[in-house]
């Protein structure tokens, strides 16, 4: 490896063969630096889904009433489902695996919230206090609503921080205690919130109390959607299912008939994700690999074709001396030399173009949805450089072997 003489045959031979050196080590160059944009690109999705996750609880499920769509018990497809207060109490207090248990309704369209001279388009839910701590608002400032605001059915709000932004400006210390209407009823803030998750579309809303919506806008006894966590380690499928049967139960449709209760299932929808991001990278590494060894492929046809060019050369060596060993090593370390330069250039040039494009996306601001920090981990950069490194070996272990074979005689008489 430290052979001075080996290294200055190496140099010799890519002084003379500029360009064929570098059209070779071109193919090498692009394998890895496809390989590191698409890993990139890859992990970007998925840090951009996993932040879709990131403080909404990964085994949440969320119910919706919908409507039958088979006959059960008498009774004919298309009844509507809905859902009341009793409905509520029944999950949180019937059912013992269930850790975390919330309402929320909706006001119908988005509602303009005005504060003096100023207003906005936001949707209104009203909601509990669990509501918060399953979906993953987090609270910037005031507090949350609590037992005594469902209990009271005070006429308090929570904002959304780009909420607060349009009706208070952008001074982080107004907003808490003001006043502001909602359908031309006056609610007090008494907290603004945040949420990384949805690439914070969820702070363009606001929250009042469940109890102050159900009695103050119309929606008597009534329960548009439920978020449940289930307790300790259970599935939330199990949890799913047990749901489901005792709505069938209380409502008296089929436990087969998925629309007559929409279900979304958090943890079951995460696990997929994870399914799909396995397939991808594999994806990507089969496509990359394949990039390369054709990369890999070209290096070695080249070598061979400097094999070829140095017969006689080869023959002097071995009549002067030289050991098949030797000669193996010349040729494989040629090879290991240019794979190498060329693999690890595209590697630094594909993770530079990414962190280029991570900064940009930074520093502009930018909410991309589904996609956000495109990196390769440490551990692929590994994998990168001994993948880079077998694939010198492979690319000149046939035309090293072929030299190696070569006898003396038939080589010094070769034209």
């Amino acid at each position: 490896m430290f052979d001075f003489d080996k290294w200055q045959e190496i140099f010799g031979t890519i002084r003379k063969n500029k360009l064929r050196t570098f059209l070779t080590a071109f193919g090498v160059f692009w394998g890895i630096f496809m390989l590191m944009l698409l890993l990139g690109a890859g992990n970007g999705m998925q840090n951009g889904v996993e932040a879709e996750f990131a403080e909404e609880a990964k085994n949440s499920i969320w119910i919706w009433a919908g409507k039958t769509t088979v006959p059960h018990n008498g009774t004919k497809p298309g009844r509507y489902i809905k859902f009341t207060n009793d409905d509520l109490r029944t999950l949180e207090t019937g059912l013992d695996d269930v850790e975390k248990i919330s309402p929320r309704n909706r006001l119908m369209g988005e509602f303009t919230l005005n504060y003096q001279r100023k207003n906005g388009s936001y949707q209104v839910f009203g909601a509990q206090g669990d509501f918060f701590r399953i979906n993953g608002e987090k609270l910037k400032a005031g507090r949350l609503l609590n037992k005594s605001d469902i209990a009271e059915q005070r006429k308090v709000i929570i904002l959304g921080e780009k909420v607060r932004k349009v009706l208070f400006g952008e001074d982080e210390n107004i907003g808490i205690g003001e006043y502001i209407n909602v359908k031309g009823i006056p609610f007090k803030v008494v907290g603004i919130f945040t949420s990384n998750g949805n690439n914070g579309r969820n702070e363009e809303r606001a929250y009042i109390p469940f109890s102050t919506l159900q009695n103050v806008f119309n929606q008597p006894n009534q329960v548009q959607t439920f978020v449940v966590t289930p307790r300790d380690n259970k599935p939330a499928i199990e949890l799913e299912n047990e749901i489901r049967a005792t709505l069938a139960r209380r409502h008296n449709f089929s436990p087969e008939d998925k629309q007559a209760v929409e279900i979304w299932n958090n943890e079951e929808n995460y696990k997929r994700f994870q399914g799909l991001f396995k397939g991808i990278r594999m994806f990507i590494w089969v496509v990359g690999i394949g990039t390369l060894i054709a990369g890999v492929v070209g290096v070695s046809n080249i070598m061979m074709i400097i094999v070829k060019e140095r017969t006689r050369e080869i023959g002097v060596r071995k009549a002067l001396g030289a050991t098949p060993a030797s000669i193996v090593s010349l040729i494989i370390q040629e090879s290991v030399f240019i794979t190498g330069i060329a693999g690890y250039i595209g590697m630094l040039i594909g993770i530079g173009l990414l962190d280029a494009l991570r900064f940009l996306i930074d520093a502009s601001g930018a909410q991309l949805p589904y996609f956000t920090r495109p990196e390769v981990d440490l551990g692929v950069a590994i994998s990168a450089t001994l993948v880079l490194v077998v694939a010198g070996v492979l690319a000149g272990l046939i035309p090293a072997v072929q030299a190696a074979r070569v006898k003396p005689i038939e080589a010094l008489r070769a034209d």
